[in-house]
């Protein structure tokens, strides 16, 4: 079996490194894959292509951001990836995150029609479905279900500075990822799924796989992380982002660094110089790590891990932390509740944060329970489930 992925970048984020964790699983399967993207480098023990240049995406952007039309530009590049498609010929066609400046969508439908190969479409946010943005439930927006318009967050990822282009962007996609007679949503939560059916993608099937973690990676793990911040006999309160912004609950984290006494430290990974200028002294900063074996050291070191974000599609450092014996508390909002299980004592409200965030610190779980939750999630497990739904697709063309 030969299967093709195409994503923005491949190795590094959150998806890059889900693209290539699959990628792995299926050469141990023994099957043949190669992954496209668009952005950064590819590992070298992957094979790869790559769609583009550099100088492509930073003219798709710049195009975006004057005329808010993100994904129709990157023509040519598209045109001499969908020649190199055709050639390579695969069994099946993995699509991941088609936005990141990199691929022009209307010429990569096309092709995929005209090739009528099955087709996965992993959704790792909202921005197939919407006329712009990438999520909407910060902005309380749900004009996507029935047409986008007025785009109240023109300016925020894929920036728009000159113009509101989202209905006719709305308009277009419905009209381009329709119709690909054998398209198979995959969503990594049933939240994600239910927003997925609400909206003009309903008639596709969708079906859901939760993405994984590497438990013997995440595992409980000790380190000197504590004396080297000077945090023995301190409770520590974790929060972990590729990317930190008001949406991922900087402005609790604040406000916890606020109202908690002395014997509370607050230690949050992925801030970056600017982000840490803004918030409260008492609050430890560590520069994001692409060090897995080191983050699992900094979530194991923690008493509690707190995501209080309000756009989580799944929320993946959730269940790393959790892989990890760490206690944890998500906020009530889109994928985290259904990830930590609604009954488990772990989800938060908005309201009364402090009281709630004392109260998880005094029940706490143990290691082993916690770690039993994080077992789901295996990402071997997880990944063996989209094999075995390229099998049966292709059956199901044969």
């Amino acid at each position: 079996m030969k299967v093709l992925q195409i994503n923005s970048v491949c190795g590094y984020g959150s998806t890059g490194n889900i693209v290539v964790d699959l990628y792995r699983a299926l050469k141990e399967q023994g099957h043949e894959c190669c992954v496209a993207y668009g952005r950064g480098n590819a590992p070298e023990d992957v094979q790869s292509y790559r769609i583009g240049s550099d100088v492509d995406v930073y003219v798709h952007g710049i195009l975006s951001r004057i005329t808010d039309k993100h994904g129709f530009y990157s023509t040519r590049a598209t045109k001499r990836f969908v020649q190199w498609m055709k050639e390579y010929d695969p069994d099946v066609i993995h699509l991941h995150n088609l936005h990141g400046y990199y691929i022009n969508i209307e010429i990569l439908f096309d092709a995929l029609k005209q090739m009528d190969k099955p087709v996965v479409w992993t959704l790792h946010d909202c921005w197939a479905f919407t006329g712009h943005c990438a999520h909407y439930i910060k902005a309380g927006c749900d004009a996507w279900i029935t047409e986008c318009h007025h785009c109240r967050q023109r300016k925020s990822y894929p920036a728009s500075m000159l113009k509101d282009n989202s209905t006719c962007n709305y308009r277009k996609k419905k009209k381009i990822f329709n119709n690909v007679s054998n398209l198979t949503i995959i969503t990594p939560s049933q939240w994600l799924k239910d927003e997925v059916k609400k909206s003009f993608l309903s008639e596709y099937a969708v079906d859901v796989i939760y993405n994984g973690i590497d438990l013997h990676v995440f595992s409980p793990t000790e380190s000197d992380f504590r004396e080297k911040y000077h945090l023995n006999g301190q409770k520590m309160i974790l929060g972990v982002a590729n990317v930190w912004s008001e949406s991922k609950g900087l402005r609790i984290f604040n406000f916890l660094a606020e109202q908690l006494n002395d014997s509370y430290s607050i230690v949050l990974v992925g801030i970056d110089k600017k982000d840490s200028a803004k918030l409260n002294p008492r609050i430890i900063c560590i520069n994001r790590t692409a060090d897995k074996h080191e983050l699992a050291e900094i979530y194991t070191a923690a008493d509690l891990y707190l995501n209080p974000s309000v756009e989580e599609t799944m929320g993946l450092t959730t269940v790393e932390a959790l892989a990890c014996g760490t206690n944890v508390m998500v906020l009530d909002s889109t994928a985290l509740p259904e990830i930590v299980g609604y009954d488990s004592g772990m989800i938060m409200t908005e309201n009364n944060v402090i009281n709630q965030v004392y109260d998880r610190m005094n029940h706490l779980s143990d290691v082993v329970k916690n770690r039993k939750l994080a077992m789901r999630y295996d990402k071997k497990k997880q990944y063996l489930k989209y094999v075995d739904l390229y099998c049966s697709l292709i059956a199901r063309e044969e």
